[in-house]
Parts: structure tokens; sequence; C-alpha cells
């Protein structure tokens, strides 16, 4: 069976929206890890806003250039859960309409790597809730950014986790990967 990995950058004040307050804090190392999700990881899964954010920022980059990871983002099998997307524009993506829960219990079924989802809210809560996430990685950074942008109220929800690993770059990001508590 595939794993379900969510991968979301957040802010020490809970910030995870716009994540451009990442760049200073990609360097070799993170882009190591983000790499080694990737390459494990033959499939996306991202709920509508994700996916609004997502296409513009990765659609217009450059595919020839191997550092900038478009080739990846623009090529994989992207799932978007919604109720309001028909017909979307980026290549390669795949809109799950129905039944989110039974739509990725399938997909966790199907042979492949591990399906990765960025950013964290109302579709990563709701496989939470069915048991379907199999791994949450935070990636904590070391700013804050304040302001109306803090990150809207998940659904309400209670969830346990293990942590499974810690990761501590030199730049300060923290890498926390919980795995739920069974």
């Amino acid at each position: 069976m595939r794993k379900l990995i969510n991968s979301t950058y957040i802010t020490l004040d809970g910030v995870i929206e716009n994540p451009m307050w990442t760049m200073p804090f990609f360097d070799e190392e993170a882009g190591a890890l983000a790499g080694s999700q990737t390459d494990a990881a033959d499939a996306m899964l991202m709920g509508r806003a994700t996916y609004d954010g997502m296409f513009p920022a990765w659609s217009s980059r450059d595919e020839s250039d191997p550092t900038t990871g478009a080739a990846y983002f623009n090529s994989v099998k992207k799932y978007v859960a919604s109720r309001t997307l028909t017909n979307p524009e980026w290549r390669n993506t795949e809109v799950l309409s129905g039944d989110l829960v039974e739509a990725v219990t399938a997909l966790k079924a199907q042979e492949g790597g591990d399906i990765i989802q960025y950013g964290f809210g109302a579709v990563t809560a709701a496989l939470i809730t069915a048991g379907l996430v199999d791994e949450v990685r935070l990636w904590i950074h070391p700013v804050i950014v304040g302001g109306a942008s803090v990150s809207a109220p998940l659904p309400d929800f209670t969830a346990t986790f293990d942590l499974v690993d810690t990761k501590v770059f030199t730049s300060g990001v923290i890498i926390a990967t919980y795995a739920p508590k069974v």
C-alpha cells in the first residue's frame, strides 16, 4: 500500500499560506530532503486552495533547469480534491470530485510510490480523521510572519501523533516527522 505523506512549511507563529518566506531557508540541505521526498513520490494530492497557489507558481517555471523542480511538479500525476474545479489547466491533473475518503483509499491501494501532499487544511483534516495520512512532516521555519495572513482555523477534529524523526538544518529549519498514534 502506498504511503500518504503530508509535507507542510510552517512559521513559528503557525502561518502556512504563501510560503515565500521559505526562500531564504531553502538551501542545499533543504533541497536534498525535498528532492528525496519527490523522488519517493509518484503522485501529489492537494486541495483546491493549494492547487490555486501551486499551479501558477510551478507551471511558469523553466523545466529544463533541474534546480527548479519544475519538471517534477509539472509532470507528476496530480490529484485535486475539489467540488468546484472542473477543468484543471495544470498538466497531468485529475479532479477528485466524489467522496474524498473513498477516492484516496483507492489511490493508496494502487501500486506505486508515495503520495505527497503539501499544505494543511480541510482536506488533510478529513484524511487524518479517516486514518489515511501516514506521516506529517512539519518544516518549521525560524520566522514570524504575523498579521492577517495567519492560517485559518482547521475543522474541529482531534488527532494524536508519535514523533518518528527530526532533522535540524544549519539554517535553523527543523523538520519534525510524525506518524498517527496507533
